[in-house]
């Protein structure tokens, strides 16, 4: 569930995880990243009602216009904002799309990152307009709820398209780890045998639209780090995932490689574990040492599907 507003005027606003060495920022400083399982959502937050913040800026244009937008748009007049991003995932634009919001910017550069502070002005221009632009909506092609930031937030990414081509029947009580917005569980649920699905994902915003996209009451929705233990998740008789294998923008193979173990401990004995993955990516060996059983169902398209049992 996420945290809303009701916060004392003059908080100090924090924004993903930015280089300690870079910036600086009070320890009471409230987390508005919906990355970070627990934080305040910016949107909630009432316009004027932060003393300042520091922002790590999201990688993509639109996501990165709209966090800051809203950023701006809460923070008092005259307040402080210092925005960084490495130079190569956006950070090279941040003067420019913060002078489009009537910002004057002082930028530094640091470690292969840009560093742009800037007050808020007193006639701030165009939020709305990057507001709107970075909201949640309905994707047409889909016929679902996403926004953008999201993983692949406007197609159906080649991975999970395989995955549901060769998706099994399913019953039971399983899990979707990293569920994004919904696009495997709906398949899963279609299945009547399925008796509950519960979504899981570090982003809220998937969190967030897959509610909308799974109206279905054997679905709950979590807002979780994989990484970390899910209260009252155990005991599955099956697991569907196509892990993720990025950690800020950067290939981290160890996340996909806790996705699995994850899903061991999460089985029964003798539950099964979907998974789709990347050709390239090393999992047969975890797989292997944290299932009784493991086979490839298929490999198309750079993708593999896998099949294991606890």
């Amino acid at each position: 569930m996420t945290t809303s507003a009701g916060l004392l005027p003059s908080a100090f606003g924090l924004f993903g995880e930015p280089p300690a060495e870079l910036a600086a920022w009070p320890p009471t400083a409230l987390q508005f990243s919906p990355l970070v399982p627990g934080s305040v959502v910016l949107e909630d937050q009432p316009a004027g009602s932060l003393a300042g913040m520091v922002m790590l800026g999201p990688p993509g244009t639109i996501e990165r216009r709209y966090a800051v937008a809203l950023a701006l748009r809460a923070l008092e007049t005259g307040a402080e904002l210092t925005v960084l991003a490495p130079k190569d995932k956006g950070g090279s634009r941040l003067r420019k799309e913060l002078e489009v919001f009537g910002c004057t910017v002082s930028e530094d550069a640091r470690r292969h990152h840009r560093i742009c502070t800037t007050a808020r002005p007193i006639d701030a221009i165009g939020f709305d307009e990057a507001i709107v632009a970075g909201a949640p909506r309905i994707v047409e092609t889909l016929g679902l709820w996403s926004q953008p930031g999201v993983f692949a937030w406007d197609r159906i990414d080649p991975g999970s398209a395989l995955l549901l081509e060769h998706l099994p029947p399913l019953a039971g009580r399983g899990a979707d780890l990293g569920c994004g917005i919904g696009v495997l569980s709906r398949a899963v649920l279609a299945a009547s045998a399925v008796t509950e699905l519960t979504l899981v994902d570090l982003d809220r915003r998937a969190i967030d639209c897959a509610r909308r996209n799974v109206a279905d009451p054997r679905a709950r929705f979590v807002w979780a780090d994989l990484r970390r233990e899910v209260a009252s998740l155990a005991g599955l008789d099956f697991v569907v995932t196509n892990p993720p294998f990025h950690d800020g923008g950067a290939e981290d193979r160890a996340l996909g490689q806790a996705f699995v173990r994850r899903a061991a401990g999460l089985l029964r004995r003798g539950g099964r574990l979907l998974l789709v993955a990347n050709r390239h990516l090393p999992y047969e060996a975890v797989l292997k040492a944290s299932f009784r059983s493991v086979s490839l169902r298929v490999e198309a398209g750079g993708y593999k599907v896998y099949e294991a049992e606890a």
